[in-house]
């Protein structure tokens, strides 16, 4: 959520971000601004009024030290009046704090200025590629077929037990997915993330925190009847861990990992893009996350970026860093880089990770704080990213691996599985 001391001191630039967004309710600014004049001012009249009952209130005790009874059930009277008048000045307080939250958190996050102009992804910015592009032999075929083939994942089962979008994973597809996770977060924990294990259900205040609430209600599946929500990826939970605390600035950056399933309901994704392995709404993810200190949170940023990349690298996958442009970037996002890798058999660029900051966008709805030389609480910055969503990475291991023999995995991975081949 936007500060609104930010909003108030830098109207301008605020309303000039927000178009880089291309979000089309700028007027709210004003209505904020509207708000939070009414908010001052009835705040003053709550405290105006407080003061006097607090002042007559003294009087009458020295009233009826003095034996004047008299003046002090005048003075009686005055407080009963002003105590009537406070309530539905309260009241109003109350209604108009409500309805200026309830337009802050319709702002999403100001975009950074390293953030190109643009609306789809069409506009987002070539940072840098890696890797080479596989030659497949004739007979190569996409990883859908190759895990039927090989018995790795059974698509039809899981539209049995479940519904489209729940894949079984058996044999050694169960095995390479465990081994994938494995490495990823010993690659984590090796560069200093904390590993954790969190909840895969949250309730609303873990959801608002994060801005999962109310931006994306929609897209997560809901526990109706304990008003719990199945998490759309391991960030909402691990960020949520340091929710409403004071942090020492030294123990900053603080540095997560953790895997989990991720629960999505991808509402309205149909077509070939949805076919296989490229759109789930139950998949498995390493994410990583951290808590920085504002001054640092950019280079914390890059060296995510790196992490990840290096990951990827590891793998022996070809793949592109993409910057986001506003059009395309996340309700809470500041910055974000896409990491998409190349599906031979597919011939198309499939995304495996968003590394982002949020600067203090997310930490103001947990108030996640520390304190500074002076002894000031100040805002957190949060980032995260994945490192790395499993199911479009074990569909390019699959297909740009094939060989006429069966898939090679990569060396970085063969201990994590086993074996170099299935």
């Amino acid at each position: 959520m936007l500060q609104l001391a930010v909003l108030r001191n830098n109207t301008e630039l605020v309303r000039e971000r927000l178009a880089v967004k291309n979000f089309a309710e700028i007027s709210l600014v004003d209505d904020i601004i509207s708000l939070d004049d009414e908010r001052k001012k009835l705040t003053f009249q709550f405290d105006e009024t407080k003061a006097k009952i607090n002042a007559t209130s003294k009087e009458i005790g020295m009233l009826m030290g003095k034996g004047q009874k008299e003046e002090a059930e005048t003075k009686k009277k005055d407080v009963e009046n002003l105590k009537n008048n406070l309530s539905p000045i309260q009241q109003q307080l109350d209604s108009v704090e409500k309805q200026l939250n309830d337009l802050l958190v319709r702002l999403p996050n100001l975009p950074s200025e390293k953030v190109p102009l643009g609306k789809t992804p069409a506009d987002n910015e070539m940072v840098r590629t890696g890797g080479s592009k596989p030659e497949l032999p004739p007979q190569a075929v996409p990883h859908w077929d190759l895990a039927k083939k090989l018995d790795l994942i059974d698509f039809e089962l899981g539209n049995k037990i479940t519904g489209s979008g729940f894949p079984v994973y058996k044999n050694k597809g169960a095995k390479l997915q465990r081994a994938l996770i494995q490495y990823f977060l010993d690659y984590n924990t090796a560069a200093g993330y904390m590993e954790y294990m969190p909840p895969h259900m949250v309730n609303a205040a873990s959801a608002y925190g994060t801005g999962q609430l109310p931006d994306k209600e929609g897209q997560m599946y809901h526990a109706t009847e304990d008003d719990f929500y199945l998490i759309p990826t391991a960030e909402v939970p691990v960020t949520n861990i340091y929710r409403d605390e004071i942090l020492k600035e030294a123990d900053l950056p603080i540095k997560m990992t953790a895997y989990t399933p991720c629960f999505r309901r991808e509402a309205g994704s149909y077509g070939k893009d949805v076919r296989g392995l490229n759109r789930l709404h139950q998949f498995d993810k390493v994410e990583i996350v951290q808590l920085a200190h504002p001054s640092k949170s950019y280079e914390a940023l890059e060296e995510m970026v790196e992490h990840v990349e290096k990951l990827i690298q590891s793998l022996g996958l070809p793949y592109r860093i993409l910057r986001l442009c506003g059009g395309d970037m996340s309700f809470t996002s500041a910055l974000t880089y896409d990491f998409e890798v190349y599906s031979a058999a597919q011939d198309k660029w499939l995304e495996v990770s968003s590394v982002s900051n949020f600067e203090a966008f997310q930490a103001n709805r947990m108030k996640i704080r520390f304190k500074d030389e002076k002894g000031k609480p100040q805002l957190v910055h949060s980032l995260n990213g994945s490192s790395l969503a499993l199911p479009r990475i074990l569909a390019c291991l699959l297909e740009n691996n094939q060989t006429e023999n069966g898939i090679l995995l990569p060396p970085s991975l063969q201990p994590y599985f086993g074996g170099e081949m299935i």
